[in-house]
């Protein structure tokens, strides 16, 4: 099974019903430990007849006391099959019956216990020959080494697996009768996480052509007729990293003086059709998790924030690299759509909108073409015409949204201009919208993260930028604002959690790492020293808690919660790895504070991972953007600019439009008090005035710098010189 949550298409209906949309007024006849929890996910089964217990010591001692077996089950909110077997199994009276006698079942949320579910899925995977999945089923020792896993298990014996009933009933014989096999089964399979955990520095830097050669493999594993790498031949994932990987080696190319344009053009294909397709939500904005199928048109309908930081960031980078404006408008429509549903008041970003609702995966976002019918009326030809509606559907007798032809041939067919055809298919979106705002909304997992949300930050910001759109760093700024002030300890130390109020669990490598990110960009942006101070303070507590003296940066602080394994790694995933994101934090913090120390921090870091690079390209493109970075050198680009700010909105049009990809951006306002101090923090801002009254810009590469300019023309010339 794929590393996902989906069994596959043999499994249960897909129309399975949610439990956790259960009407509020169904009595309740049992009510477990969960009930005090603050993540979603573990609220769903807080009514269980199972007796779940959240991870941690009163669970871990009731195993040992008793001398039972734990069953350990892990998911998150928006995962379908979690839901399904939470209806089929965990429902269930006589499988909770079992449950409670023979065993300790504990249930985690993944997103808040990344380090339990990185450490059981790598069991999983071992045990089930490289297949995993959600919701993860997991059957430890009451020390928690794992000795049986697997992920969905149906209530009965069927599509080739073991019903869940029987499977407990055999578990707890073995367990009873053949304990010595089982403590030799549990030693094996904890020995050989700990060997594919463990990384040996390779002592050594890469390759100089390992990023050309990495972007030139992921280019023959694109789609190039439809867009994208398919997965297993049916499933595709935005892959967001590989393109911009591509990306990158498009402007190297440019950059030498050779023609390659291969890469670009896979780019702007998969851009292209996945906004025309149906993993594309063309109303509100926003990017489902993944499609189904290869032509983008089913997707899994949830929509996870990370998704939508990354995709968006992809857009960016290619609407500046392209110039095509539908790239841009792609980008802010999953921005916007982020802000309208998922930031939270007080300005944190909730974590998830889940795919089901009122029992149905997808319910919530497909059509009838008798509904647009009645609910446009005249233009209903053209909105069922342009979007792929049709009476007898495109999924399951409904109808996912999608653009099949382009607007011109469409208007054409219609006797319509391709401008006022637009006009009305914006009438007909906000409308079809209006009625699907009155529909059940699928659920919404309220818990702000500080790591996803260090993504969403990146993204804000940069766009405010790119697309000249100040909500963006208003959004941006809130975000930031939420996790520094609420998502931290007395004494400072970052918390992973948020949900009403509630902040906990000491945070890991990615908080630290993608909030430091978002801070950086967001100085970037603003040019206010006070988030580079934020993203200093962020990189001493890594230096602190999480860096290994032999490269790297282990996923959990050395004050966490001790597990069997303290992993560190390299390897990407649905999101970037922690260690990639902060290898590129190093590198822009190296240039911005001229502390050599970080760079050799850095350094240390690439030759830790040299070896997974080169074996694993395909789980590196994070890192290889680091190492593109850090072999090129980036363009250091100071703007110093008056009291009256004239001539800097011009100089900042160049610098945000201008595609390139290594960069750090440095605002001096010349004669203020703070000038003075960003000159003592930042080397680059040493000495650097305005040119005649007007803002001026210094584009250097090493510390060495170009004559200055307050020509904006001149200034796009020396970004783009080689």
């Amino acid at each position: 099974m794929s590393h996902n949550d989906s069994p596959g298409a043999s499994a249960a209906s897909a129309s399975a019903s949610h439990p956790a949309l259960s009407p509020a007024s169904a009595p309740h006849r049992h009510t477990n430990r969960l009930i005090h929890a603050t993540s979603p996910y573990l609220l769903q089964h807080a009514h269980n007849p199972v007796d779940w217990f959240p991870w941690g010591e009163e669970a871990l001692r009731k195993a040992r006391d008793e001398d039972k077996p734990i069953f350990l089950s892990i998911g998150y909110a928006a995962c379908h099959w979690c839901h399904v077997m939470e209806r089929e199994s965990f429902e269930n009276d006589a499988v909770a019956a079992v449950l409670n006698r023979d065993f300790v079942a504990i249930k985690v949320d993944r997103e808040e216990r990344p380090d339990l579910d990185d450490l059981y899925m790598k069991a999983t995977q071992l045990f089930n020959r490289g297949g995993g999945g959600w919701p993860m089923s997991v059957f430890l020792t009451p020390d928690g080494r794992p000795f049986f896993a697997g992920t969905y298990f149906p209530p009965d014996n069927r599509y080739g697996r073991p019903g869940f009933k029987d499977l407990l009933e055999g578990i707890a014989a073995v367990w009873k009768q053949r304990r010595d096999d089982v403590h030799k089964q549990a030693d094996g399979l904890t020995e050989a996480v700990k060997q594919i955990s463990a990384v040996e520095s390779a002592g050594a830097m890469v390759a100089p052509d390992i990023v050309q050669r990495s972007a030139e493999a992921m280019a023959r594993a694109f789609d190039r007729e439809k867009g994208g790498i398919s997965g297993g031949g049916t499933t595709k994932f935005p892959p967001s990293m590989a393109m911009d990987l591509l990306l990158r080696e498009q402007h190297r190319a440019a950059a030498a003086g050779q023609s390659n344009d291969d890469g670009l053009s896979l780019v702007t294909l998969t851009l292209d059709r996945m906004a025309r397709g149906g993993i594309y939500d063309h109303l509100a904005g926003g990017i489902a998790r993944y499609s189904t199928d290869v032509d983008w048109l089913v997707p899994h309908f949830e929509k996870m924030l990370y998704d939508q930081a990354l995709v968006s960031g992809i857009y960016l980078d290619a609407f500046v690299a392209t110039g095509r404006k539908a790239f841009g408008r792609v980008a802010g429509d999953i921005l916007d759509y982020v802000i309208a549903d998922l930031q939270s008041p007080g300005g944190g970003f909730y974590s998830t909108r889940d795919a089901d609702s009122e029992g149905e995966e997808g319910r919530y976002y497909v059509w009838s073409r008798a509904e647009v019918e009645a609910a446009l009326g005249g233009d209903a030809a053209l909105f069922c015409d342009y979007y792929d509606v049709s009476t007898a559907g495109n999924w399951e007798g409904r109808n996912i949204l999608n653009i099949p032809r382009d607007l011109e041939t469409v208007a054409r067919s219609h006797g319509s201009s391709e401008k006022d055809a637009a006009s009305r298919l914006a009438t007909a979106r906000r409308a079809l919208l209006a009625i699907r705002a009155r529909r059940t909304p699928p659920l919404l997992d309220d818990k702000i993260l500080a790591s996803w949300n260090g993504l969403m930050i990146s993204s804000m910001a940069r766009a405010a930028r790119i697309l000249e759109q100040p909500r963006y760093e208003e959004a941006a700024e809130r975000a930031a604002n939420f996790v520094w002030t609420r998502m931290r300890r007395a004494d400072g130390r970052l918390l992973r959690t948020c949900r009403n109020d509630a902040a906990h669990t000491l945070a890991y490598l990615d908080d630290h790492a993608f909030m430091l990110e978002g801070l950086l960009h967001l100085y970037e942006t603003t040019g206010r020293l006070e988030w580079l101070e934020r993203a200093t303070e962020l990189n001493e507590t890594l230096k602190r808690h999480f860096r290994d003296e032999a490269g790297g940066y282990f996923f959990s602080p050395d004050d966490g919660e001790k597990l069997l394994v303290r992993a560190k790694d390299a390897s990407d995933g649905a999101i970037p790895s922690g260690n990639a994101v902060q290898l590129m934090n190093l590198l822009r913090l190296a240039v911005l504070l001229g502390d050599k120390s970080v760079q050799v921090d850095a350094e240390k870091l690439i030759q830790c991972f040299a070896d997974s690079m080169s074996k694993s390209i395909f789980s590196s493109e994070r890192m290889l953007a680091a190492v593109d970075f850090q072999q090129r050198r980036p363009r250091e680009i100071v703007l110093v600019y008056p009291a009256d700010r004239r001539g800097l909105a011009e100089l900042e049009q160049v610098t945000w439009s201008t595609y390139v990809p290594n960069k750090v951006v440095v605002h001096v306002p010349f004669g203020t008090p703070e000038a003075d101090s960003i000159a003592r923090r930042i080397p680059l801002a040493a000495e650097k005035k305005p040119l005649d009254g007007r803002a001026a810009a210094y584009v250097c590469r090493d510390f060495a710098c170009r004559a200055p300019t307050a020509d904006p023309a001149e200034l796009r010339r020396q970004l783009t010189a080689p």
